[in-house]
């Protein structure tokens, strides 16, 4: 929830401030977020490495959400504040900030969120229920930030929007640092790790043979190309098709609908599967983007479409947060060598950067290609760009997703087998 409610605005928003608010011409503001989530990207391989040589009384991940809260929150602040400057100073503050805010620190927030799940319980239910419950805090923070940033950005900035994402990103700023507080205090890891620093080529070795660590890297990093782009076009589909920029407030807000998708996970996985659990939510969240297509514009039936494409999202989004718990352990069965930090690290932070920066670099390209400007009215072929990025881009990025993670499958039954050798390895250690 509160890596969402300062991450959300970012992903949502960034691109938007940058080309309404701060006068960056779109396609500097799409190169700038791709170069930046490139550098984040690779920081998360990193991170997985400061993870593995972290040893404190309060484990390996769970001090990161006290040591990263106020840095965080500063660096987001930062980078929705639009000094008055211009030219190539100006793109240097905007690609310096966001690579702080989203990337280096961020990433390691997120890296340390992913990484703590392994070492909570090697129960794969408990892990299920455990990341159902933070898939839940991030879809209401997704929700609060989604929902009140625009009308937030309105009230305080009384017309000059440069003073109100300022004062709306230190509100959120705040929560954030007293929710990653409390989350540091009420946790524990309770699964024994080697006091031992593993080297970051032991950390490499790991991945050696993980093929099902390799499907989820590329299906999630392809995922979140989709993900960032529906969230970041959201306002420019309401604001430039729709006619109205506060209706991207309600279609950020109605992502809250995916705490339904995330409460109704372990009831699926236990009548389905980890797999098919997220290729119902891919084809649901296809579904629902045709159907946008298919009525129009009317309101109301793009909101049932709308909905029914967050519900297939946020199922298929959630999913392989859990389930790089259990290539976590697959890698431990082949190799011998058990590295959670490393694995989660580029599994979730290094995907969920990489795909956004092409999220938004993609489509941002498109725009420019079309001749969108800023703040004017569209031509036709802009109009046209907006819609296929906000609505077909995701549906063919679901469909490439789904066909990787077939190939998942086979894998995720082999899971009984790895636990029992894995108990039964521990006991002859321990005997």
């Amino acid at each position: 929830m509160a890596g969402n409610l300062l991450y959300v605005s970012m992903s949502s928003y960034i691109l938007y401030f940058y080309t309404d608010v701060f006068d960056i011409p779109v396609s500097a503001a799409g190169m700038i977020i791709l170069i930046a989530c490139i550098v984040d990207a690779v920081s998360a391989i990193f991170w997985g490495s400061i993870v593995h040589h972290t040893h404190t009384k309060w484990g390996q991940s769970r001090p990161y959400f006290l040591w990263l809260a106020v840095p965080f929150a500063l660096s987001t602040f930062l980078a929705f504040t639009a000094p008055n400057i211009s030219g190539v100073p100006k793109l240097l503050y905007a690609g310096i900030t966001y690579v702080l805010a989203a990337g280096v620190i961020y990433t390691g927030i997120q890296t340390t969120i992913s990484a703590i799940l392994p070492n909570l319980t090697l129960n794969p239910n408990e892990r299920i229920g455990a990341n159902s419950y933070r898939m839940v805090g991030s879809l209401i923070g997704s929700f609060v930030t989604s929902t009140f940033t625009l009308p937030l950005v309105a009230f305080f900035g009384n017309g000059n929007d440069k003073h109100g994402f300022m004062m709306t990103i230190a509100i959120f700023g705040v929560a954030a640092i007293v929710l990653l507080i409390t989350a540091f205090k009420n946790m524990r890891e309770r699964v024994p790790v080697s006091q031992k620093s593993l080297p970051f080529k032991q950390s490499l070795k790991g991945t050696v043979g993980n093929v099902p660590w390799y499907l989820l890297v590329i299906s999630f990093a392809t995922f979140w190309i989709a993900q960032a782009d529906r969230n970041s076009f959201s306002t420019y589909y309401a604001k430039y098709n729709l006619g109205n920029a506060e209706l991207a407030a309600v279609f950020n807000g109605l992502q809250v609908l995916g705490i339904i998708s995330s409460i109704s996970i372990p009831f699926i996985v236990r009548i389905t599967n980890k797999t098919a659990t997220m290729l119902i939510g891919l084809g649901i969240g296809a579904v629902g983007q045709t159907m946008m297509a298919l009525v129009g514009g009317n309101f109301i039936l793009v909101i049932v479409s709308w909905s029914i494409s967050v519900l297939g999202s946020a199922l298929a989004m959630s999913m392989p947060f859990a389930m790089l718990a259990d290539t976590v352990d697959f890698g431990e069965w082949k190799t011998g060598i058990r590295a959670p930090g490393f694995l989660t690290a580029v599994g979730s932070a290094f995907c969920i950067q990489l795909g956004s920066g092409f999220g938004s670099f993609i489509p941002s390209k498109i725009l420019d290609m079309t001749g969108f400007v800023a703040n004017k009215t569209q031509t036709p072929s802009a109009s046209m760009a907006i819609n296929f990025c906000f609505i077909w881009l995701p549906v063919i990025i679901y469909a490439i997703v789904a066909a990787i993670m077939v190939f998942y499958l086979k894998y995720e039954k082999m899971e009984p087998k790895i636990k029992a050798d894995l108990v039964a390895r521990a006991e002859e250690r321990d005997a």
